[in-house]
């Protein structure tokens, strides 16, 4: 099973908006150091579906060379099909072994179309391990626990957990030896309570620290001291943007992440000042493990 703590990590851009290998490796590398046990790569947070397909192949090459090569999901759901088996084909020629993958955006479908789509990447790579990625607000559609039943059982050893960021599937999914993994600090308590295996978040690119003693206090059965500020830290981050809210924040500190493929966009001064300030309010910051 995947459990713990999962940030969406962040990719990094040179400034001519080429993806930069180096950094955004290191970056990855560092919040595992700081908490989690592991990152999905080329998840929303990361820029997945305006990043190139030749630069996410040039990264693969460079990360199974990482010291974290176990501790990493790769994101390879795409529109098309065939890229998305062939960027899959990639990565497992690299050892990559775990995927998250959300279904196709722009066109409506049901359960019925959803089970074809990952029944076809599974029969293409049998020995792959699929996180299926439930966020109806970026692709319009939404798993109901019925779709996830039938295709566990149809690929039990193929389909073995969900990221849930619509939330409509944390509390009720109940699957032996698959992985529930809601998509918000603000659930992970919760969800771990109602057995759910962590966290799959982009806020955790920041929160690591904090999500991590989170989930140790739960695990060790000790006082939960920090969930409060855990959650509140994640509120103040949704106000906006996540992404644009992330580059912000870090790039407050060091101007690698201040770059965003278009049409994302860092905050205005105004809104980052916002940020910044409730923040500060809580005591929070991350300048210990910004990328040099």
């Amino acid at each position: 099973m995947i459990k713990g703590i999962y940030a969406a990590s962040m990719s990094i851009l040179n400034d001519d908006l080429s993806l930069d290998i180096k950094k955004t490796i290191t970056h990855a590398e560092t919040i595992i150091d700081h908490g989690c046990h592991g990152t999905a790569i080329f998840g929303s947070t990361g820029q997945a579906q305006l990043i190139p397909i030749s630069e996410k192949i040039n990264l693969l090459n460079h990360l199974a060379l990482s010291k974290y090569r176990e501790k990493y999901i790769i994101g390879t759901g795409l529109n098309s099909l065939g890229e998305t088996i062939n960027l899959m084909r990639v990565a497992r020629s690299l050892n990559f072994k775990k995927f998250l993958i959300m279904p196709p955006a722009y066109y409506k479908y049901g359960d019925k179309e959803v089970i074809e789509f990952y029944s076809k990447i599974a029969d293409a790579i049998p020995d792959s391990e699929i996180i299926l990625y439930n966020f109806e607000k970026l692709c319009g559609y939404k798993f109901s626990i019925d779709c996830v039943e039938k295709l566990v059982a149809k690929y039990p050893k193929n389909i073995v957990g969900v990221k849930d960021s619509s939330y409509n599937l944390f509390e009720n999914l109940k699957i032996d030896n698959f992985s529930v993994l809601p998509g918000s600090e603000s659930k992970l308590l919760k969800g771990l309570e109602l057995g759910c295996s962590g966290i799959i978040t982009a806020t955790c690119n920041a929160t690591s620290e904090l999500a991590r003693r989170v989930f140790d206090d739960f695990q060790n059965g000790n006082e939960q001291n920090v969930n409060q500020k855990l959650c509140d830290v994640r509120n103040a981050f949704e106000k906006y943007n996540l992404i644009s809210g992330l580059h912000t924040f870090f790039g407050k500190n060091n101007i690698s992440y201040q770059n965003l493929l278009p049409p994302l966009s860092i905050l205005n001064h105004k809104e980052a000042k916002e940020l910044n300030a409730n923040l500060k309010k809580l005591n929070f910051s991350t300048k210990s493990f910004l990328v040099a």
